[in-house]
């Protein structure tokens, strides 16, 4: 039978874990709107965004208060430990998210009143990759699976391609007619903002590596 204090602390570490897990959610639902957002120069939608990433600063700030609670007063040692570390490592990659999907919600504000110079195609394709390396990297740490660690780092390649292959597109725009420069200037800080967040979700699955083996890795991104 486990003892009441154990058990009171196992369903803290549970509660621990699923509010990194909301925030996970949140975070992705931030890119979703952002894009959105861009597409259809919707500035509502920016204003949702401003929301949910206040949200995801309340969770940052809770979960790391309680993360630090559990270690200073239940003295977790072995995986409960790094379970712990991990969520307050992980809960920064997730506020980066969010405050990326900010930027791009300000991308739409500064291009508000205007007409995209094409149709968007291969920036939402690049977000939608980069919302799939969210939400593998956040079932990643539900599961404590860390054989996604690959997949992932294929998904970030590909992102990384887009990358190339969006710049050299809209780059070629500017060059042809200099009206586009400015648009055009915008869409590659979309581009790095989406970019990064595929970095950020890279290092959550490293860290559930860590969580579940002991072992740090690092991918050259």
């Amino acid at each position: 039978m486990v003892p009441e204090v154990r058990r009171a602390y196992l369903e803290e570490l549970k509660e621990l874990g699923g509010m990194v897990e909301e925030m996970g959610d949140l975070a992705i639902e931030a890119i979703s709107l952002a894009i959105q957002g861009l597409v259809e120069l919707d500035e509502e939608k920016v204003k949702k965004v401003e929301d949910i990433d206040a949200r995801i600063y309340a969770y940052d700030r809770a979960i790391e208060k309680k993360g630090l609670n559990l270690i200073a007063l239940q003295a977790p040692v072995a995986k409960d430990l790094r379970f712990i570390g991990t969520c307050l490592k992980i809960i920064t990659d997730l506020d980066r998210i969010g405050r990326y999907s900010m930027d791009i919600g300000k991308v739409t504000q500064r291009l508000s009143g205007k007409t995209h110079m094409k149709k968007l195609v291969s920036i939402p394709y690049m977000a939608q990759l980069t919302m799939e390396m969210v939400d593998m990297a956040v079932d990643s740490f539900v599961e404590g699976d860390e054989a996604k660690l690959e997949p992932i780092y294929e998904r970030e390649e590909k992102v990384d391609a887009l990358y190339d292959e969006i710049f050299r597109e809209v780059l070629t725009y500017m060059i042809e007619d200099p009206k586009y420069i400015s648009m055009g200037t915008q869409y590659v800080l979309v581009i790095r903002y989406l970019e990064r967040m595929a970095d950020h979700a890279c290092n959550i699955v490293e860290r559930v590596v860590y969580m579940e083996t002991g072992e740090m890795v690092e991918h050259d991104i």
